[in-house]
């Protein structure tokens, strides 16, 4: 299936800002890559982007993440293969994502201070605002999933 609308180069100027954002995260975050992807990941796959979940697995096999962590990420709350601050981000991925109608509460921004400081917090806060962006800008347009694998270098995981 073909996108819908080419949003590069529909609204260039929108898009190289939010690329510049998402980029400025990446670069300067105080989480780490593995934790990234999985909680891109699981937002992905909350809002049923097939684009994104294609390309953070790849990303993720690339940088030598396991395929049965990759697996599991769906199914977090019942495995065992996370650490307890992963399992935070994790939570904290699906609370942002589908934020709840009364506001995110004090039990689970406790669960989150236990593993987060507060620098970090807000690092992993603007990372799933930014995913959720992607998610949503990539399922309204049905980009096909490994349609971009060239561009963002992702041709190598075999996948």
């Amino acid at each position: 299936m073909k996108a819908r609308i080419n949003y590069t180069t529909r609204s260039p100027a929108a898009f190289r800002k939010y690329l510049e954002f998402a980029m400025a995260l990446k670069e300067h975050s105080t989480i780490d890559a593995a934790t990234r992807e999985l909680v891109e990941l699981r937002a992905s796959q909350l809002n049923g982007c097939g684009f994104c979940v294609d390309m953070h697995v790849k990303k993720a096999t690339l940088q030598g993440e396991r395929a049965l962590r990759l697996h599991h990420v769906a199914i977090w709350r019942e495995s065992t293969l996370f650490t307890p601050r992963e399992r935070a981000a994790l939570e904290w991925s699906e609370t942002v994502t589908q934020l709840p109608p009364h506001g995110v509460s004090d039990a689970v921004f406790a669960r989150m201070r236990e593993h987060f400081s507060e620098e970090e917090l807000s690092d992993l806060t603007f990372g799933i605002m930014a995913i959720n962006g992607w998610n949503r800008v990539s399922v309204a347009f049905a980009v096909e999933p490994g349609s971009e694998d060239v561009a963002y270098g992702i041709t190598g995981s075999n996948l």
